[in-house]
């Protein structure tokens, strides 16, 4: 599943938005871009220009490399889970407590290892597949 780069970049702006309690409609006129034109960027339909762009991270208060530097990561993350582990990286017993991965198979969902990536989650939710295991086995958490 590939995710686009507008797609990526309007669920980080949605998700900046409702975090911080303002509507689409506050951060509509505060970017002086029209209600409908952000309701589209924030949906991945539009691609926002680096103008609009600009005008709509300082009406969030959010520095557009910050914004550029997060969805850099969301969409590594999610590439990341595409691609799953190498057939040697499947075949090495893992050490870490926060691994992914055992024995070729998901075991937890876990995007990324510091802090930082725990918010991630709840924007990729709806991105990340659903990977559940064969009838009769168990996955467990490490």
């Amino acid at each position: 599943m590939t995710v686009l780069l507008r797609e990526a970049i309007g669920d980080r702006l949605r998700h900046t938005r409702t975090t911080q309690h303002r509507t689409l409609r506050e951060v509509s006129r505060s970017a002086r871009v029209s209600l409908g034109y952000l309701s589209e960027v924030e949906r991945g339909r539009k691609e926002a220009s680096s103008e609009l762009l600009a005008a709509i991270c300082d009406a969030l208060d959010l520095p557009m490399a910050d914004l550029l530097h997060t969805v850099a990561s969301d969409m590594s993350a999610l590439a990341a889970m595409a691609n799953g582990p190498t057939a040697d990286e499947a075949a090495k017993p893992r050490e870490s407590a926060d691994a992914a991965y055992e024995g070729g198979r998901l075991v937890h969902d876990a995007v990324g290892d510091s802090l930082s990536d725990i918010r991630l989650q709840p924007v990729l939710t709806h991105r990340l597949p659903t990977i559940t295991p064969p009838r009769g086995e168990v996955v467990v958490a490490a």
